[in-house]
């Protein structure tokens, strides 16, 4: 047996080895690179206005207050933060400025597609911003919405060649990686220019717990007042960088306008993009849904606080920040350092590093109570990240760090999870912090060497113990359910797991709910991968 197929291996091989070559002359030295910036004019954000349905509900929420606050509301549950975006889409008159880094080709995003194409059609200007990397075989669909003489759609730092299909894109990461490892990790929403929702929330069927797959528990908040223009102008900065291109001149112009708008009408249909179903009663925060809330601000109030939106510049995408203290972690650490009494964090991906490690060291040397919730090995959509978390447990947990770790099988053993996730995973996606349970930090950025060094970010400081309270309500942080407290084994060296999602509370000596196979797969990858490279 060896025999008959020893002989055809190094064909085989060879034929690879051809092939991948061929792959790579055709991305990196045949195929064209980014076009030359064309000089055009800037385009600006429309401010708020009270001639349309969105200005005056706006503001009605500041009532004629002069203390320079900003109405919030917190969106919290998955469904009322789409009802939100369907609601102020549905209703904008003038303007719409939406940036993601993440638009589903799925029932969530053709919806949310629909909609934009449906306010440009009524004399709405829609302005979609979108991070290149999950564009992969949608140029016609998004090509479809910039058909329109009211919409436009740009890119940011985009991949040129064979956009089509994923396995030419990797080859073509890798060939310009210092390039495209870049990338908008930015989310924002603004709607003439009024009303803003700003958070963690991508727009895919996952991010609105309308996936059969894995679903994230995420969080976002809606806004109103002085808050909003600052994002918008930050929206604008984006819109206008020389690190993002119109994406005509990217996916170039294939067919006619008319069949670009006919094959975007059949990808949006009600059976491609479906609705989802109405909402009744109130969301955990006990607010009706917005729709509800804008037909009478009078009876339904909004929280006030003093708000103000950041972002990393467009160009940390070239690598020239003038300094690391220019970067949206750098303000996330300057203010948690402030802290007095105690810091909860909420982040997916927490990778401390050194540097971390030393403030985690300073503040609890200053009694600072420290809390961090992030997602277990089982239920991580990035496991290769637990393996530089798992480096810094034990020393978290040495200073006295609370330590807690997101996992399905504990949630589901809540009656409200088990309902909303169904036969779905549930995963951690929010990036909270909450400091001295007065300032609440949120937006895009997650707490690794990624969104600190690469990703550009947006975020948001809102001073508020009203709304840190009601976090603190929805999360439940004060006594969390529906995860792994993760404490130090007696000898002090490994780490256990104790259960929260029931009476029995049980006690784990490995990783929760993962195979031994993923275990040893990060084992090993963990023995060859430097640390630096994650």
């Amino acid at each position: 047996m060896l025999k008959l197929i020893a002989p055809s291996f190094p064909s085989l091989r060879g034929l690879a080895l051809r092939l991948v070559a061929v792959g790579l002359a055709m991305v990196l030295s045949g195929c064209a690179g980014l076009p030359p910036r064309e000089a055009e004019p800037p385009t600006l954000s429309m401010g708020a206005s009270p001639a349309t349905t969105l200005g005056r509900a706006a503001a009605s929420l500041d009532a004629g207050a002069q203390d320079g606050l900003s109405s919030i509301r917190p969106l919290v549950e998955a469904s009322f933060a789409l009802d939100a975006r369907l609601e102020l889409m549905r209703r904008a008159e003038t303007s719409l400025d939406v940036q993601t880094y993440q638009l589903g080709n799925d029932k969530t995003g053709r919806l949310l597609l629909r909609e934009l194409r449906n306010a440009a059609r009524r004399g709405v200007r829609v302005r979609l911003l979108l991070d290149d990397f999950y564009t992969t075989g949608m140029d016609r669909l998004l090509l479809g919405l910039a058909a329109e003489p009211n919409a436009e759609v740009r890119l940011f730092n985009p991949f040129v060649n064979a956009r089509d299909h994923s396995a030419t894109r990797w080859l073509e990461f890798f060939g310009d990686f210092r390039r495209l490892n870049h990338r908008m990790h930015n989310k924002l929403f603004v709607a003439d220019g009024a009303m803003a929702i700003a958070g963690g929330r991508n727009l895919a069927d996952e991010y609105f717990l309308r996936s059969d797959g894995a679903n994230f528990i995420d969080f976002e908040l809606a806004m109103a007042g002085p808050v909003v223009p600052e994002a918008a102008r930050i929206f604008d900065t984006y819109w206008n960088s020389d690190v993002v291109y119109p994406l005509q001149r990217i996916a170039g112009e294939s067919g006619s306008r008319e069949a670009l708008k006919s094959e975007f009408e059949a990808a949006t249909a009600p059976a491609n993009a479906p609705p989802p179903a109405q909402l009744s009663g109130t969301d955990l925060m006990g607010d009706p849904p917005l729709g509800t809330q804008l037909a009478d601000l009078a009876r339904v109030k909004w929280m006030r606080a003093d708000a103000h939106a950041a972002a990393d510049s467009p160009h940390k995408a070239l690598g020239t920040l003038a300094s690391p203290a220019e970067s949206l972690a750098a303000r996330f650490h300057e203010m948690t350092a402030t802290a007095r009494s105690d810091v909860i964090v909420i982040s997916p991906y927490f990778i401390p590093g050194d540097e971390g490690m030393a403030r985690i060291r300073e503040g609890r040397a200053r009694g600072v109570r420290i809390s961090i919730v992030t997602n277990s090995l089982a239920d991580s959509d990035e496991p290769l990240v637990n393996i530089n978390y798992n480096r810094f447990r034990v020393d978290m947990l040495k200073l006295g760090v609370n330590l807690y770790e997101v996992s399905t099988e504990q949630l589901k053993r809540n009656r409200q999870f088990r309902t909303l996730l169904k036969k779905a995973r549930g995963r951690l996606h929010a990036k909270l912090a909450l400091i001295d349970r007065e300032w609440v930090l949120l937006g895009s950025m997650n707490l690794d060497p990624r969104s600190a060094r690469l990703n550009t970010e947006f975020g948001v400081r809102v001073r508020s113990f009203e709304l840190a309270q009601a976090l603190l309500y929805a999360y439940q942080l004060d006594d969390i359910e529906g995860v792994y407290r993760v404490v130090l084994m007696p000898d002090g060296k490994n780490v256990q797991w104790i259960g929260t999602g029931d009476v029995d509370n049980e006690v784990l000596d490995s990783e929760p709910d993962s195979s031994l196979l993923t275990r040893l797969q990060l084992l090993l990858f963990s023995w060859f991968v430097p640390t630096d490279q994650l």
